[in-house]
């Protein structure tokens, strides 16, 4: 049984990655990205709890802290899930195609595939969107020394959630039913635009990335 990509040491996930192994690629890499962005906001939230300084935010900051863990252990889930989620697609190809109801069989078959491979990756972004609020939380309130950690929050989640809707849309342009790709065009917009706009409002709010826009 193959080494789940999650378990693997960070050189290892770089190693296979930079490899001719089709997995993991850009989607498995956001959902990475994602992970440590809110790894990253959880810190911030942990480093400001317990600070005489910032006793007035403590209850907040633990509250920030168990969402940004949630988050973290849900795109940890989405490495694997990414990897994965091309397999269904993947044996539709290798179905027979003799006659034309093994045609037709096979092709509705790769649509099924193509439709899943374009859900997790819909889900990952969505997920990684939710980190924003925790980030933009704990750059405002949390703890000074810790800012850097808040602000590459941010920009970590925004690559993770631009980057998976990136392979949300390589599998919409094969998908061939309409309503299904008008709704998750629509989200696409919706989340880029979201991502874009946490990320250059984060990081105007201190004057270490304030000058990046």
């Amino acid at each position: 049984m193959a080494e789940l990509l999650k378990n693997m040491t960070v050189e290892g996930f770089a190693d296979l990655t930079a490899s001719d192994a089709p997995a993991p690629g850009g989607g498995s890499v956001s959902a990475n990205a994602g992970a440590l962005a809110a790894a990253l906001a959880g810190m911030v939230a942990n480093l400001t709890i317990g600070k005489k300084k910032y006793e007035e935010v403590e209850d907040e900051m633990k509250v920030l802290a168990e969402k940004a863990d949630a988050l973290r252990r849900e795109l940890i889930e989405d490495i694997d899930k990414d990897s994965s989620s091309f397999n269904i697609y993947m044996e539709a190809i290798g179905m027979p195609k003799d006659t034309e109801e093994q045609k037709e069989a096979r092709k509705a078959k790769m649509q099924e595939g193509l439709k899943a491979a374009a859900k997790v990756p819909m889900e990952c972004a969505e997920t990684a969107a939710k980190i924003f609020e925790i980030s933009e939380a704990v750059v405002a309130k949390g703890n000074t020394n810790a800012v850097t950690d808040g602000l590459v929050s941010a920009m970590m989640a925004r690559t993770a959630v631009i980057g998976a809707l990136l392979n949300v849309k390589i599998n919409l342009g094969s998908i061939k039913d309409e309503a299904f790709v008008a709704e998750y065009t629509a989200k696409i917009e919706k989340l880029e635009k979201t991502a874009i706009e946490e990320e250059k409002k984060i990081l105007g709010m201190s004057d270490l990335s304030d000058k990046l826009y």
